[in-house]
């Protein structure tokens, strides 16, 4: 019993979680491992409520910021019994008992009859320890890989989140990688047409100065689209981002880290392939934010086949002559043309308006005071 005690302790990990988000359909524009963070120890008696303040602690939202009797009410909900060893403990017929710590642990855990499981981990509830079905609930990885977490704790976890957000008047946005935010190629892959890019990559020490970055670890090189910088440190005041694709998570992590160095905009808000409920299939039953207030940038539709009503559908970015080929495209591509995109006027520049104007009006104070019962999906 002590051990298993012990097991319940080690697994509550001081890992950030950071995300929600939201979707729309715009027709007329044309326009993959971490290795998991550290897991460190932590004095906190309820994984539950620690969870809910490490979603805060790496969030756009401060913890001030919220109300008292929010915290207090989440706090009684989900609050496991302390176990104390050398703490007495009254047996049914009301004797106390000094004696064994193992019935002592084993009678302590127990007397939390009225656990709702909110979520495994290791094979153990999260809040009580009890043992537990392992392919239980909806894995979350990306917050920590043995994660699991129930659909009423999911929730839960979702309307607190939506309420945070709207307090600081921002919404979700789920972000596609590949042919949206940047376009990658496998160096074997490179034209001839197109060695002269070899010659031209940017530091990885820096990458805020440069957008062409050779990653001779994964053998591939990396172009982020044109203006993606402004776009996501604008997008940021509007909205809480993830990133959501259907490559490998170390190739994600690794994208992140050129798209955000400082891990302003998604913290470990980094969803990969292996997190996907569905094969060939994107959904946002992974991401903890409400539907009604999350938006997707993607540049494909199908993967989002439950989610249609939510989605803003990119143009393809084709940097590289990979990139047209996969797609069946006979023109050369823009690094063989020596092209680009255009900064102030192309895709991530014209989307940025479309998300502004649908904030815009998911806000306007003329709808009234109930921000809770507004739906993006239905801005249109």
């Amino acid at each position: 019993m002590q051990r298993m005690l012990q097991l319940i302790l080690d697994t509550i990990p001081n890992q950030s979680r950071d995300g929600i988000t939201f979707h729309f359909l715009l027709s007329n524009n044309k326009m993959s491992l971490v290795t998991d963070s550290p897991v460190h120890s932590s004095s906190s008696d309820d994984f539950a409520a620690f969870l809910d303040t490490e979603l805060d602690s790496n969030s756009d939202i401060s913890p001030d910021q919220e109300e008292e009797d929010d915290y207090d009410t989440d706090n009684k909900r989900i609050k496991r019994c302390k176990v104390e060893v050398s703490e007495s403990i009254e047996d049914p017929q009301g004797s106390t008992s000094h004696g064994d710590p193992e019935q002592s642990l084993e009678a302590s855990v127990m007397k939390d009859v009225s656990c709702t499981h909110p979520g495994v981990m290791g094979g153990m509830c999260i809040q009580c320890g009890q043992k537990m079905d392992d392919a239980s609930g909806v894995a979350f990885g990306y917050i920590h890989k043995d994660l699991r977490l129930a659909n009423d704790e999911i929730a839960r976890l979702r309307d607190r989140d939506l309420k945070s957000l709207l307090r600081i008047r921002k919404l979700c946005l789920v972000l596609d990688l590949d042919h949206t935010l940047l376009n990658s190629t496998r160096i074997l892959d490179v034209t001839p047409e197109e060695e002269y890019l070899k010659n031209q990559t940017g530091s990885l020490q820096d990458v805020s100065k440069g957008s062409l970055f050779r990653l001779d670890f994964m053998h591939m090189l990396t172009k982020l689209r044109p203006f993606v910088h402004t776009f996501l440190k604008e997008a940021n005041n509007l909205f809480e981002m993830y990133i959501y694709t259907m490559g490998e998570r170390s190739y994600a992590l690794e994208m992140a880290k050129l798209l955000d160095p400082g891990k302003v905009y998604f913290h470990s808000r980094v969803i990969a392939q292996d997190d996907c409920t569905q094969r060939h299939q994107k959904g946002l039953d992974v991401v903890l934010g409400q539907e009604s207030a999350v938006l997707i940038l993607d540049d494909t539709e199908h993967v989002w086949a439950k989610h249609k009503d939510n989605l803003i559908l990119m143009e393809r970015y084709h940097f590289f002559a990979s990139s047209c080929r996969q797609f069946g495209y006979n023109s050369k591509s823009l690094s063989e043309l020596k092209s680009d995109e255009n900064e102030s006027d192309g895709a991530l520049a014209t989307v940025l308006e479309v998300l502004k104007r649908i904030h815009s009006m998911f806000f306007d104070p003329e709808l009234g005071d109930n921000l809770a019962d507004r739906d993006v999906r239905q801005k249109g």
